[in-house]
């Protein structure tokens, strides 16, 4: 089957085949309006020369550079943020924007404080995931001196002096953890719930909206104190085995940061499907085949697309106007996931 042809393009765009041509080969100036008409012409019909249109209309505008700062390196879904934000940066009709990724190694405070240093002088703007700790906030203040601001993403951090908050509204999230739980869970009885840190703010806040919750409206439930897990595989798996063995009248687990993959290893290992409800956050290969096999009752999965878009708007709106007087943040509604809905 032929792909579009110049014919084609030109007939989408509602421009001359000459004037096509001209933008693809350069011969001659064509205003910027036709331009991007014809490049957004070109990406929905999937015009081989679509890269080179795009080129051609950016070529005039001053390139913007951006950091990126992730956690786990490994991990399918960081993976996937990264892959995401890399396409929809070159994917953009209007500007031209570099990303630089890095990923933290450790979760200790002082390395992410400096590889957010590590972006002064290089970028026009920082995003990250991370903890929220006064060297983290140091970093970001500098970085604020230096007229670079930086963007808290899925868990805020540095209040008060990085430029906005991206993600979720983590106790909303909590609270709508606490409401599930409730309503799943076949009998009353206790229940266990996971934090990645106690320096992971929106881990903190997803742990009071689910206590404040289930204190609220569902008194019957015993809420066993949080345990922080590190959001590693290993340690959430022995940490639910060790719960599992303790109490047999467990009836809901909350894993409300990372390390699901060794909570779902432990179920597998020692409940029967739908024994015990068990909520995670993101879909992975992992999560998408435990919904499956019912061993996960709900996935709570952030709207990856959307945050991507929103944070990169956010980014160059502050490299080409100027940081806000005061700092903001921005909720994206979470995604609820069940066996039957994926």
């Amino acid at each position: 089957m032929r792909g579009p042809t110049i014919q084609d393009l030109a007939k989408a765009a509602n421009v001359s085949v000459a004037t096509v041509d001209r933008i693809l080969n350069g011969r001659a100036r064509v205003r910027e309006e036709t331009v991007r008409k014809v490049q957004e012409a070109a990406h929905r019909l999937g015009f081989y020369g679509a890269n080179a249109i795009r080129q051609r209309a950016l070529s005039d505008r001053p390139e913007l550079h951006f950091g990126i700062v992730l956690q786990k390196e490994r991990h399918h879904f960081y993976q996937s943020f990264a892959s995401l934000l890399q396409e929809k940066a070159k994917a953009l009709t209007n500007r031209r924007v570099r990303l630089t990724l890095r990923f933290a190694q450790s979760t200790v405070p002082r390395d992410l404080a400096d590889l957010l240093a590590s972006m002064a002088g290089h970028v026009h703007a920082v995003a990250a995931t991370g903890l929220d700790h006064p060297h983290v906030t140091a970093a970001v203040a500098d970085l604020k001196e230096r007229g670079i601001p930086t963007f808290s993403l899925l868990s805020d951090f540095a209040q008060g002096v990085r430029e906005s908050y991206i993600g979720a509204n983590n106790l909303k999230v909590g609270r709508t953890a606490g409401w599930l739980t409730a309503s799943i869970a076949r009998t009353p009885g206790k229940i266990g719930v996971f934090i990645g840190g106690h320096r992971f703010h929106g881990h903190e806040l997803r742990e009071t909206g689910f206590r404040s919750y289930l204190r609220e409206y569902a008194p019957e439930f015993e809420l066993l104190n949080p345990q922080a897990n590190l959001e590693t595989r290993q340690l959430t798996y022995e940490a639910t085995c060790d719960l599992l063995e303790k109490h047999q009248d467990l009836v809901a687990l909350y894993v409300a940061g990372g390390g699901m993959e060794g909570a779902i290893a432990a179920m597998r290992e020692m409940r029967k499907p739908g024994e015990v409800v068990l909520l995670v956050n993101e879909l992975t290969p992992e999560s998408r085949q435990a919904l499956l096999d019912r061993l996960v009752s709900i996935v709570m999965a952030t709207p990856l697309s959307e945050l991507c878009d929103e944070l990169l708007a956010m980014m160059i709106h502050s490299a080409e106007q100027g940081m806000a007087e005061t700092p903001g943040q921005r909720f994206l509604p979470i995604q609820l996931l069940t066996p039957e809905s994926i």
